[in-house]
């Protein structure tokens, strides 16, 4: 019942369709309000995310600070809970309008992965950056007593660590969730495992969840590009731009290295360009 029968009474070993490659420059998108809506859906998501997640990484520093017990606040735990929490809700929002990336390192793994155009991985990641710096812009103007005082929430590299650990942490980081990304949205995944009610925000929201409690004291983790620079541009102090450059380039590396994997590897995509390559040179 689930597999179609071909016409000699065969049944079909695929029973799930890849959607075809993005164009790499589609100039149609632009004529379309859907594209210009999913750009909103971006900003708004990636502007409550950074509004909900940097207000709870000031409000833990501000009671860490003033607290008598070494337990107050909400801890390491709750902050990756807040993380991990809110790209939950995110995702599950906005994926049907959007995709829910709310990440530059998503939209660029999924841009070299060719799930996406040019086009809209670019705009895509000016939506995500400019509603970031929004949405910290709502942190300071709501915490501006707290603000300055606990470093605006901007990522920096620990003083214990060097710049090759804290670069590596983003890179695996990155890998963690992008890879996760992939996995949760592969309709071979959906078409085989349809009987398991998994729901993809969930696995993606886990995965930022224990990203961050692995590495927020190497990094305070990044592992998106528009969280740590929205961040920095409101805080906008040196000790937020020294690092800033592991920020982008740990991030995107990941996303490639987790695109390259998922994509050749898994999915063997490199096992049947060969195939069609020698197929083609039999003709």
């Amino acid at each position: 019942m689930a597999k179609n029968v071909g016409s000699e009474g065969s049944f079909t070993t695929k029973d799930y369709q890849d959607p075809p490659p993005a164009p790499l420059i589609d100039p149609e998108e632009l004529t379309q309000w859907s594209f210009y809506r999913a750009l909103i859906a971006e900003f708004i998501a990636t502007l409550l995310f950074l509004y909900i997640t940097v207000l709870t990484v000031i409000g833990y520093k501000s009671q860490s600070a003033t607290a008598t017990d070494p337990c107050a606040g909400v801890g390491i735990l709750g902050i990756a809970w807040a993380f991990g929490g809110m790209i939950f809700v995110l995702v599950y929002c906005t994926a049907g309008i959007s995709g829910g990336h709310i990440n530059p390192a998503v939209t660029f793994g999924l841009f070299l992965a060719r799930k996406v155009s040019l086009i809209r991985a670019v705009m895509y990641m000016v939506a995500q950056c400019l509603g970031a710096i929004c949405g910290v812009g709502l942190v300071k103007a709501f915490q501006s007593a707290y603000y300055h005082r606990y470093d605006g929430g901007a990522n920096m590299l620990s003083d214990d660590y060097s710049h090759g650990v804290g670069l590596s942490a983003e890179i695996i980081g990155t890998f963690v969730l992008v890879y996760t990304v992939f996995s949760a949205t592969d309709p071979k995944r959906n078409a085989r495992d349809s009987h398991v009610p998994v729901l993809a925000p969930l696995p993606i929201g886990f995965a930022v969840f224990m990203v961050h409690l692995a590495t927020i004291p190497i990094t305070g983790t990044g592992i998106n590009p528009a969280r740590s620079l929205g961040a920095a541009v409101i805080f906008n102090q040196h000790k937020a731009w020294k690092d800033h450059w592991i920020f982008w380039v740990g991030p995107f590396i990941g996303a490639a290295i987790a695109a390259f994997y998922h994509q050749f590897i898994l999915r063997a995509g490199a096992a049947k360009a060969l195939g069609s390559f020698r197929s083609s040179s039999q003709v």
